[in-house]
């Protein structure tokens, strides 16, 4: 029989927008996405973020107006990151943070869903996202994971939905999901920052945040505690962990430069998977199309579209409260 020479000819599935529409792989959902908010203790009205193009620094009151807007842009869901005025190396004053949740839950009930970041780098003078012992020159695991369970406990008393450890000290999970449960809130749920890599794409969040590690001390980077880019091992041996200890998300950070990571927890866990797509890596995308280099939400959403495929359930990026209108207007 004589082979048929338009065998191979795959430009039929690409012939015009509604075949490619058909036999799309990857459709976005913006129900998925996850929009971060900063609420900053030190400012009296919305401020915008110099290195975050189009984000703001919120107060309790403003953050209330952009929840209100970003709703009826069709985003729901939200990851709480507080700025607090103070900071110790120790004995860490939370108010303004609780305050900030039960604002928004008694402004809007049920309406929204709110994972509350749970970490100590806004806290610390030191910038690191634990304690420190005395002599300056390490994060110590264990009492830092006494602190964070302390907090996650108050976070959830104040109406956060979820607990979102970002910190990456060990054994965590555990110790937050025993507090939650023992102390009836067990249906609080915690998203780990399970796959958290030491990376430069973070310079933009520290910022916001004022949160770069170093100061005071003689641990001046993160890659004791955070795990390195050239072990992608690690991230998947602590997001098994993570899951084993009660974690309900597991979540790579940064996204794009570990899509690897996506794919195969994608393959070997079961659980929700999210994908950070972070300061850096939105920030450089908002520069090119600044610079007229590139079409903005086109660009969002083709590296959102690399994460769905990649496996990752949940997106959280900086431009999520542009997610409806943007995928409303996909041209396969």
């Amino acid at each position: 029989m004589e082979k048929n020479k338009y065998y191979n000819n795959r430009r039929r599935v690409r012939a015009n927008e509604h075949i490619r529409e058909l036999v799309a792989t990857v459709k976005l959902n913006y129900r998925e996405f996850i929009q971060p908010l900063f609420v900053d203790e030190s400012i009296s009205i919305q401020t915008p973020i110099a290195s975050l193009n189009e984000i703001n620094s919120d107060t309790i009151e403003s953050v209330l107006t952009q929840i209100e807007k970003d709703l009826q842009a069709g985003i729901s869901k939200f990851l709480l990151f507080p700025v607090p005025l103070n900071k110790a190396v120790n004995n860490f004053d939370y108010r303004f943070m609780l305050q900030t949740l039960k604002a928004i839950r008694n402004r809007f009930a049920g309406k929204v869903w709110i994972a509350a970041d749970v970490c100590l780098c806004a806290y610390t003078t030191h910038g690191h996202c634990g304690i420190l012992n005395e002599e300056g020159n390490k994060i110590l695991n264990d009492e830092s994971v006494k602190v964070l369970a302390d907090y996650a406990l108050q976070l959830a008393k104040a109406g956060a939905d979820c607990i979102a450890p970002s910190d990456m000290m060990d054994g965590r999970i555990a110790a937050i999901r025993i507090s939650l449960d023992s102390n009836g809130f067990d249906e609080v749920s915690i998203m780990s920052y399970s796959a958290k890599f030491s990376s430069q794409f973070y310079g933009p969040f520290r910022d916001a945040c004022k949160s770069t590690p170093g100061n005071g001390c003689n641990v001046s980077d993160r890659k004791s505690y955070q795990i390195s880019s050239f072990n992608g091992n690690d991230a998947l041996l602590s997001t098994i962990r993570d899951i084993d200890e009660g974690a309900d998300i597991v979540m790579v950070k940064p996204a794009l430069p570990y899509l690897d990571v996506i794919k195969e927890l994608h393959q070997i866990t079961k659980v929700p998977l999210a994908a950070y797509h972070v300061s850096g890596e939105y920030q450089g995308i908002e520069l090119l199309a600044i610079n007229d280099l590139i079409d903005r939400g086109k660009a969002h959403i083709e590296v959102w579209t690399a994460l769905k495929r990649g496996g990752a359930s949940i997106i959280i990026s900086y431009a999520a409260r542009h997610a409806k209108k943007w995928i409303e207007t996909i041209h396969y």
